[in-house]
């Protein structure tokens, strides 16, 4: 049986599944203010293997978001797949954080947006269709009332952005999903199974999370 270990740490969500040829069998996450990544992803995936009743032996590849994302969420979550896949002797697969946050959407037309928090008005997003084919490449934008003016069709948005853009982006073809908050390592799963099918790894020594803007470190003014 291919089992893969996915985890997705992009976001304040902490998020672990198992999958069995590309179907989640557990699914261990939780999403706190605080950023607890470093305390409960290492406790998740101990508790996911056991409640799926394998061992690390029968896992065939770890799967981690890429991001873009938090910067030390993303550091956190690839550090940990890292380890585990020299440990293992097994390979790494990224996934797309933003396509993995997308197929949490479920409609038969229109266009998925989803948008990820970059501080004030700016925010990580991609474009998706319904069948979640790239419309649009990843990028960090600011958003104003003259986004995404070049669709007309439904836009579905999705993300942790819909607080600050739902009062920017008004058209009438304009949907905030507002449950789909953030990614989950559950829709990671199908997307890692088909990975590792086409044998699509990624460098374990050298692959870096997509942070998509520069690391900045904030300095005291004093």
């Amino acid at each position: 049986m291919n089992y893969i270990l996915n985890i997705e740490t992009a976001t304040k969500r902490c998020s672990v599944s198992i999958a069995k040829e590309g179907k989640t069998i557990v699914c261990n996450e939780i999403a706190e203010e605080g950023y607890s990544h470093a305390e409960r992803l290492h406790v998740f995936i101990e508790e996911s293997i056991k409640e799926a009743g394998i061992s690390y032996k029968d896992l065939v590849a770890i799967a981690v978001s890429q991001g873009p994302g938090s910067y030390t969420g993303l550091r956190i979550g690839v550090s940990a797949a890292k380890g585990l896949c020299y440990a293992l002797g097994i390979p790494l697969i990224a996934v797309d954080t933003l396509k993995a946050l997308a197929a949490q959407v479920r409609v038969e037309s229109g266009i998925i947006v989803p948008m990820l928090d970059a501080r004030r008005m700016e925010v990580y997003s991609a474009v998706f269709s319904a069948g979640l084919e790239s419309k649009r490449a990843i990028q960090a934008e600011i958003i104003t009332e003259d986004s995404f003016q070049e669709f007309d069709e439904t836009l579905y948005f999705v993300g942790d952005c819909a607080g600050k853009c739902k009062t920017v982006l008004t058209k009438a073809n304009f949907v905030f999903l507002e449950d789909v908050v953030y990614p989950s390592a559950n829709e990671m799963s199908a997307f890692s199974y088909e990975k590792l099918v086409n044998n699509d790894f990624v460098d374990v020594a050298y692959f870096e999370p997509y942070y998509l803007k520069d690391f900045m470190i904030m300095t005291s003014k004093k």
